[in-house]
């Protein structure tokens, strides 16, 4: 498994999003996002060695990039309600989280560019349905 060899009290947790997938990683707020993106990358590589696949729906698997500089980031439009959607997160490889604004705990959406550099923001929460309450019962 990853792991930083050791952790600071000045790191902040990130919570990467990507369909029902949540990463959370330790970072140093004055990293970059070029190490960031590294070590995104490679715990994504771990734990899904063929693509980011979800166990609650029958998506195709998201392939994963062979370079970090191709994951791009996005923030939920209302910090209070991310299902409002996501705004791309323009972050250069020597932008840091902190001068991006990235407090502690943040949510942050990854994805992967396609061939023609589109990019869609899939992040799947869970929801409570009344229907499938009434059902068991």
């Amino acid at each position: 498994m990853v792991q930083r060899d050791n952790i600071t009290d000045v790191d902040i947790t990130i919570r990467f999003k990507h369909r029902t997938c949540t990463v959370f990683l330790f970072v140093d707020p004055m990293s970059t996002f070029a190490d960031v993106s590294s070590e995104l990358l490679e715990v994504l590589q771990e734990r899904f060695p063929d693509g980011i696949t979800s166990p609650v729906d029958d998506r195709a698997a998201t392939a994963l990039p062979e370079d970090a500089s191709q994951i791009a980031y996005a923030v939920p439009r209302s910090a209070a309600d991310p299902a409002q959607g996501w705004k791309p997160l323009k972050a250069a490889a020597a932008d840091t989280p902190v001068a991006k604004g990235l407090k502690n705990g943040a949510m942050v959406a990854f994805a992967f560019p396609d061939e023609d550099g589109e990019v869609d923001f899939e992040v799947d929460f869970p929801t409570y349905d009344d229907d499938e309450v009434e059902e068991e019962m």
